[in-house]
């Protein structure tokens, strides 16, 4: 049985909540960091994000009835351009190309609305991330966010260089 992307639906809401909710532990893990994401039911900021995107700029990938990713395109209001974000896939079907079919749907969509650019921000640690989306043409370096942390700031070693520098990612 094979995986498709198709638009949303209202009767997805719950699994895309579901995904949200694995989407934001796996940020929680990668950082080692219970308090992303906030408190109460991480789901609620699906609903939030689904405002923003738009329900027709969310595709969702199912098999057999059953949603195991999604991704939305969200509109600059600035420019022509956009961001695709986020992209969840659950953790029992990662690596049979479900993330891949997500990315081209957004890209065609982007094309159809003939956007000048298209923008993903994997976190800094996530390499696996990183290198799946460079794997797919994302390889133009736009913007760099540099944190600074005023408490509880992690003792993470140095792991990226740029413009000679070490970073903690």
């Amino acid at each position: 049985m094979e995986y498709n992307v198709r638009p949303y639906r209202d009767d997805d809401r719950e699994a895309c909540r579901e995904l949200w909710r694995e989407l934001t532990q796996t940020h929680r893990d990668l950082y080692e960091d219970q308090s992303i994401g906030g408190e109460g039911d991480l789901g609620d900021y699906f609903d939030e994000h689904l405002e923003r995107a738009g329900a027709e700029r969310v595709w969702v990938a199912e098999r057999a009835g059953r949603v195991v990713g999604f991704t939305s395109l969200l509109l600059s209001l600035e420019r022509p351009s956009g961001e695709l974000e986020p992209i969840v896939i659950a953790p029992d079907v990662r690596g049979r190309g479900i993330g891949r079919m997500l990315v081209e749907r957004v890209v065609e969509c982007a094309r159809e609305l003939r956007l000048r650019r298209l923008d993903v921000r994997p976190a800094a640690r996530n390499e696996h991330a990183i290198r799946f989306f460079y794997e797919l043409g994302f390889d133009s370096l736009g913007q760099l966010e540099l944190m600074l942390y005023l408490e509880d700031q992690k003792d993470w070693p140095a792991r990226e260089r740029l413009a000679g520098l070490e970073f903690r990612a």
